[in-house]
C-alpha cells in the first residue's frame, strides 16, 4: 500500500514572493520545448531559424496559459467561476484544461505562420514532437498538487490520496505523465526524423495524444459536479479527445504518413502520378 507523497504546493517562499510547484512545472515544460525547438531548428535540411523558435515558443506559451485556462473554466465548470470571477486569475491552484491549451496553441500557430509566411500544417509538423515533454511535466504538477487522481484499485501501485479518503486508488496522473508525456514523445520523435507530407506528424500526435489520454480516461476519476456524461462511462476528457482523433486520422489518411521519397524532398516536388494527386 502506498501513500501519495503530501507536498507543500509552494516549493520558496521569499517574503511575500512565492515561487509553487505547478509554476515550475510549467517553466520546465516550456524550458524542455525550447531546447527541443533550438535542436530541431539546428538539424540538416531545416527551414528554421532560432529567432523562428523563439518567436513560436512565445507565442505558444501565451496561446497555452489563456487557451489552457479558460478551456478549464468553460469546459469543466463555468458555474463556479461565473459566480467567483477572480477564481479565473488564479491559475497557480490548478485547473487547466490540456484540450483548451491546446485551442490555444492552434491560435499561436495560426498567427505564427501568417506572420512567418509559414505553413499551418508545416508549424504544426515541426512543434508537435515538443509537446509531450510539456505534458509530462504539466502531469508530475498534477501529482504535486494532488489533484486528478484515479477510481479506487487494487494493484501493488495504487496510493492512498488522503483528501478523497482511505482507499486505494489509481496514480492516473503518472498515468498521464508516463504516456501522453514520455511513450508519446519517443514515438513521435522516431517518427519525426524522416521527412513526411506536411500534417503527417502533427495528426501522428492527434492520434496518440487522443487515444492513450481517451483509455486513461477509464480509471481516472471523473471531475465530481460533471460526472459521466453518457452510457455510465464517458467522460468530457473522452468527448473532447473524439474530435482530436477523427482530425489526426484525417490527416494521416488525407495528406499520408508514409516518408516521402528522397527526390520529392530535393525537389519540393511528387515523383509519382500518385503523389502528384494527392498534392492537388
Amino acid at each position: 500500500m502506498l501513500y501519495a507523497p503530501q507536498f507543500d504546493p509552494t516549493a520558496l517562499q521569499i517574503g511575500s514572493f512565492s515561487l509553487r510547484w505547478y509554476g515550475i512545472m510549467y517553466l520546465l515544460g516550456f524550458l524542455s520545448g525550447y531546447l527541443l525547438g533550438r535542436y530541431r531548428a539546428s538539424l540538416p535540411g531545416s527551414t528554421w531559424s532560432k529567432e523562428d523558435v523563439d518567436e513560436l515558443l512565445t507565442s505558444v506559451m501565451i496561446g497555452i496559459i489563456f487557451g489552457g485556462r479558460i478551456g478549464y473554466v468553460l469546459f469543466y465548470d463555468l458555474g463556479f467561476y461565473l459566480s467567483n470571477p477572480l477564481e479565473i486569475l488564479y491559475i497557480w491552484n490548478g485547473g487547466m484544461s490540456f484540450h483548451g491549451g491546446l485551442l490555444g496553441v492552434v491560435a499561436a500557430f495560426w498567427w505564427f505562420s501568417r506572420k512567418r509566411k509559414k505553413t499551418f500544417l508545416n508549424v504544426a509538423d515541426f512543434a508537435a514532437p515538443m509537446v509531450p515533454p510539456g505534458i509530462f511535466f504539466g502531469r508530475i504538477g498534477n501529482f504535486i498538487n494532488g489533484e486528478l487522481w484515479g477510481k479506487p484499485a487494487d494493484l501493488p501501485w495504487a496510493m492512498i490520496y488522503p483528501p478523497e479518503g482511505p482507499e486505494p486508488r489509481h496514480p492516473s496522473q503518472l498515468y498521464e505523465a508516463c504516456f501522453e508525456g514520455l511513450v508519446l514523445f519517443v514515438l513521435l520523435w522516431i517518427f519525426s526524423r524522416k521527412k513526411r507530407p506536411d500534417g503527417a506528424v502533427a495528426g501522428f500526435f492527434a492520434v496518440g495524444y487522443g487515444i492513450f489520454r481517451f483509455l486513461v480516461e477509464f480509471v481516472r476519476t471523473p471531475d465530481a459536479h460533471i460526472g459521466y456524461l453518457a452510457f455510465g462511462w464517458l467522460t468530457m476528457g473522452q468527448v473532447l479527445c473524439m474530435p482530436l482523433i477523427i482530425i489526426g486520422l484525417c490527416l494521416l489518411l488525407y495528406k499520408g504518413w508514409r516518408p516521402l521519397p528522397e527526390q520529392e524532398i530535393a525537389t519540393g516536388k511528387p515523383s509519382t502520378p500518385a503523389q502528384k494527386k494527392r498534392k492537388k
